[in-house]
């Protein structure tokens, strides 16, 4: 009923920039919470951060908060991330993910995930 997609993932240099874009298509009303996840060459998948549907008080991981800005347009059915002062430890495929209810620490729905790849 959901499908979630990535887009703008790419190659930057350690302190550049990059946007990432989640579009939700299918029954987008399903859709609570929205965030990202990422999953680094041997590592787990981590969680980087969440956005209630109004969109108030979005919620960073620790090594985020400061550099990155989550955002979402209901009405364009559109969630974002603003990577800003990129490092390797970066380096990562990101997944958009949504909940059906508010809370995002189990989602219901994933993207595919989009490589962003921090090299000099």
């Amino acid at each position: 009923q959901v499908q979630l997609v990535e887009s703008g993932g790419g190659l930057v240099q350690p302190g550049g920039s990059l946007k990432l874009s989640c579009t939700v298509s299918g029954h987008a009303a399903s859709v609570d919470a929205m965030g990202w996840f990422r999953q680094a060459p041997g590592k787990e998948r981590e969680f980087v951060a969440a956005i209630s549907w109004s969109g108030r008080s979005p919620y960073y991981a620790d090594f985020v908060r400061g550099r990155f800005i989550i955002s979402r347009d209901n009405a364009k059915n559109m969630m974002a991330l603003e990577m800003n002062g990129l490092n390797i430890e970066d380096t990562a495929v990101y997944y958009c993910a949504a909940s059906r209810g508010p809370a995002y620490m189990n989602p219901d729905y994933w993207g595919q995930g989009t490589q962003v790849t921090v090299s000099a």
